[in-house]
């Protein structure tokens, strides 16, 4: 993990192996943001001329890079675009600041320190570029570089991959100012868990499955106080788990329900988070079309999110009870697995007619949310990759939401806004639920094609208990990027909706949802 710090040294007197400051778009072209002073003085004053002349305009994502001048420690000057420069006085955007610092972390890779010389004029300022500095240096490299046995004695494989950038420096960000101080230990602890979720959801499968993930969190629950229970597939068989056990039985790797528990003595609320864990998604009996197994891996998305969640509300010490339940199973083909026409009894007493084992999301988040209603929480939210509905519908970089609750589906929305996580709020219309009515069963796991993701959503409304303001969000397309990196967002997995469930979990504990 990257180390950062909040730096008491100049931008002028700052050793290390390159300087970074912010650029925004002008009226008249680009403007230097605050921050700069130092580096623009020792460019006589003409940095922003020298940018212009290089056809930098200062918009998002825009990285230049300078050789540094005489007056600076550093033999390169990197500026990063933040867009739109704000009106007279006005602050920067806290997502334009993690984009930027993500940017610059990202072309950084290799290097031991950089300076990071952006405006903060607030200490959520320090936070935002310290998330996206800690973001954008990610790299997923545990299966690269390793040694050769054909080759000379010592001999890694290939060139090995950059290491991320080694060291951040804050510059300007006031080092013994309590809320500064605690803006970088936050930024710095959940940026750690997003990382460990986007390692899991990076983790190739035959690494990774129910058992394994399992572990992860058994550990990680040791290190950082957390209660965590796993039913393995004996106690899921007595309990009656129908949707995990019917969702994992074509697979030789068992599935797990995991529970996590993370309490506070002053505690008044208590979350419950449910992830949808599929650590390999091939379809099932209904197997999915050739080029759309690939990325499969990442079907264990919303579980690496809730997990993500829960152990970094642990490390914050926030006064809520936060529970997750990581909903695990691997859908395979074989002569064991589920059909199509198959009737599964579920967790709840329902019965459901499987009319296509790719949709088995849907299924072991049912059992998970049974599960956590019976313990009464104040609010459930489930995540999951859960349907290629939602994508076509959002796009690939924001999330849809729905809930049972209109006040609490904006809620969520205005923290995800928060936060720097694209999203939106989505309905859950009631006349599409006649189309999952069974002649065999009491509920069909598919519907109409035409609002798929929504109908996805009231087939999970049935399993959350009465009474129980519940959430779904449904991360299927921001959850895997398979493009290439942008701004702090990596190729691979990226830990979506870690920071929503974060900030809901922090919003919770402070009394500000009711």
């Amino acid at each position: 993990m990257t180390a950062l710090t909040l730096s008491t040294a100049g931008a002028a007197t700052l050793r290390a192996d390159a300087l970074v400051v912010g650029v925004a778009k002008g009226s008249k072209g680009p403007v230097l943001a605050p921050g700069a002073e130092a580096v623009d003085k020792a460019f006589d004053g003409k940095l922003a001329t020298v940018l212009e002349a290089l056809g930098t305009t200062g918009a998002e994502g825009e990285v230049t890079k300078l050789p540094a001048p005489d007056g600076l420690k550093v033999p390169v000057v990197i500026a990063v675009g933040l867009g739109s420069a704000p009106e007279k006085d006005g602050a920067y955007d806290a997502e334009a600041l993690r984009r930027a610092a993500g940017s610059a972390a990202r072309v950084l890779a290799g290097a031991k320190k950089a300076g990071f010389a952006l405006p903060l004029a607030s200490a959520g300022d320090a936070g935002a570029v310290a998330e996206g500095a800690l973001l954008g240096a990610y790299a997923f490299t545990a299966y690269q570089g390793g040694e050769d046995k054909l080759a000379p004695k010592g001999k890694k494989n290939g060139n090995g991959p950059k290491l991320p950038l080694a060291e951040v420096a804050l510059l300007g960000g006031k080092p013994r100012d309590k809320a500064f101080k605690a803006a970088v230990e936050r930024a710095t602890a959940v940026t750690e868990e997003i990382n460990r979720a986007r390692d899991l959801i990076n983790t190739p499968p035959n690494d990774l499955y129910p058992e394994s993930f399992a572990a992860v969190a058994t550990a990680a629950g040791k290190e950082h106080g957390i209660k965590v229970q796993v039913l393995d597939e004996k106690a899921l068989v007595k309990g009656g788990y129908g949707g995990l056990l019917g969702v994992g039985q074509g697979s030789s790797h068992g599935p797990r329900l995991v529970k996590l528990a993370y309490t506070h003595p002053k505690a008044e609320k208590t979350l419950a988070l449910v992830g949808k864990g599929i650590t390999y998604d091939s379809g099932g009996i209904s197997l999915k079309p050739a080029g759309h197994n690939e990325t499969m891996k990442c079907d264990m998305s919303g579980a690496a999110a809730v997990f993500a969640a829960v152990v970094a509300a642990a490390r914050l010490g926030l006064q809520v009870n936060v529970t997750g339940w990581l909903a695990l199973a691997e859908n395979m083909p074989s002569g064991n697995a589920t059909r199509p026409g198959d009737v599964l009894r579920m967790y709840s007493g329902k019965t459901v007619e499987v009319l296509n084992t790719d949709a088995e999301g849907r299924l072991v988040l049912a059992d998970a949310l049974t599960r956590a209603s019976e313990e009464k929480p104040d609010a459930i939210v489930d995540v999951a990759t859960l349907t290629g509905a939602m994508v076509l519908a959002l796009g690939n970089r924001t999330f849809g939401i729905m809930a049972n609750d209109d006040a609490f589906r904006t809620s969520i929305h205005e923290i995800a806004d928060e936060v720097g996580e694209a999203s939106w709020p989505m309905p859950l219309p009631a006349d599409l639920r006649k189309g999952m009515d069974s002649p065999t069963a009491d509920i069909a796991n598919m519907g109409e094609r035409m609002g798929g993701g929504l109908v996805a959503g009231l087939f999970l409304q049935e399993f959350v208990g009465e009474g129980i303001t519940w959430a779904h969000l449904d991360i299927a397309g921001p959850a895997f990027h398979e493009g290439a990196p942008y701004g702090y967002t990596p190729k691979g997995g990226t830990g979506s909706a870690v920071r929503t469930l974060v900030g809901l979990a922090e919003r919770t504990a402070a009394g500000d949802l009711g």
